[in-house]
């Protein structure tokens, strides 16, 4: 009796009947593996099954393991089929929300990636079927994306296929594709304003939306990137409404004004930060004139830093104000009197040692940077 029919009576004996099943024993042959990156908010994630290249070196690319064009794979496959991106069940990729790949809108959600190579170049497929085994029942009705994208050969051995991420910016990241000695690279872009908007938006329809400082913040997320200015200026005047709960400060008056200031209204936008002028302290004063004097509004810079150094009576830091103030018009003698003043009354090493090399610059009737 062969080993096969007694295995067979003995389960039989035990009470098994075993009907259409197959035994599935792991096996260590295609990893499976994943890679996930955060960029802006934007989650991306991609797995594969990494097969190897297990002494087949210069016999991967163009052949049956990774072919050019399309291929009618078999076993009970008919149609044209490219390449799956990696081994065993489809490589999938997903986005949490709207990117570009290669410069072409993509929508937020998961797809199985193929590609079709060529000896050259090659596209990169994005198919709606994500349940799919490899690309045996490939269906080209379902592809939402096809792009083109450069082979980059010649590169240093990789066994293992693996999709890496690297070059991450705020707005994109770039995922390649490297195995054995070819990478295939996509660029993935993002547009991170739109994205954090959005964020911020859901943010505020909950419990943030009534929290002072997460109204300031979120207006001052939108006049920093000038959008959205109508809805901010709406959370600015909540986050600074006592009647709501709120404390008034300069920076959120401040805020508040420079929206207003954007969207057209100057005379109440100048109201608006007189009430903030007047409450805020010596330091903000003094970084404020340097944000004009950064914008290059001088007179007005020369203005505040000249308030806060008659109001505080010539204290540290508004010399330092003045200084900047006189540099920025144009008149090193002038900035190199206040300059001499502030050294005089440095809190600290660091703040003598740069006003030293001021002092010196000015000196020689130099002006500073602004």
């Amino acid at each position: 009796m062969s080993f096969k029919k007694s295995f067979t009576l003995l389960l039989i004996g035990l009470g098994f009947v075993l009907q259409g099943q197959a035994l599935r024993i792991p096996l260590n042959t295609n990893f499976r593996c994943s890679a996930g990156r955060e960029v802006s908010g934007v989650d991306i994630e991609v797995k594969w099954n990494a097969p190897g290249v297990k002494g087949r070196e210069g016999k991967i690319w163009g052949t049956d393991i990774a072919y050019f064009g399309t291929q009618v794979l078999g076993y009970g496959s008919d149609v044209e089929s490219p390449w799956r991106a990696g081994a065993d069940e489809c490589t999938t990729i997903s986005f949490s929300e709207d990117v570009t790949i290669n410069g072409s809108l993509l929508k937020a959600g998961s797809y199985a990636f193929f590609i079709e190579l060529q000896e050259t170049g090659a596209e990169l497929i994005f198919n709606k079927n994500t349940s799919a085994w490899g690309s045996y029942f490939y269906d080209k009705s379902l592809d939402v994306l096809r792009v083109k994208t450069k082979i980059i050969k010649d590169q240093p051995m990789v066994e293992r296929l693996e999709y890496v991420f690297s070059n991450q910016t705020p707005d994109g990241i770039d995922l390649t594709l490297n195995w054995e000695h070819w990478s295939i690279p996509m660029s993935i872009g993002i547009d991170s304003k739109k994205v954090i908007l959005g964020h911020i938006k859901s943010e505020m329809t909950g419990e943030l939306g009534f929290d002072p400082p997460s109204l300031v913040a979120a207006a001052t997320w939108c006049l920093n990137n000038n959008v959205n200015l109508e809805q901010a200026l709406s959370w600015i005047t909540m986050a600074t409404n006592p009647s709501l709960g709120a404390q008034k400060s300069f920076s959120a008056l401040g805020t508040k004004a420079q929206i207003m200031e954007k969207l057209g209204q100057s005379a109440e936008a100048k109201k608006v930060m007189e009430e903030g002028l007047a409450i805020a302290s010596p330091i903000e004063l003094h970084q404020y004139g340097r944000r004009l004097i950064a914008q290059s509004k001088i007179d007005e810079a020369f203005e505040i830093l000249n308030r806060n150094y008659i109001q505080q009576k010539g204290q540290w830091p508004t010399t330092v104000g003045m200084m900047r103030a006189y540099n920025a018009k144009g008149d090193a003698k002038k900035a190199l009197e206040f300059a001499e003043k502030s050294l005089e009354m440095a809190p600290d090493d660091l703040n003598r040692n740069a006003l030293k090399r001021d002092i010196e610059q000015l000196k020689q009737g130099k002006l500073l940077p602004r």
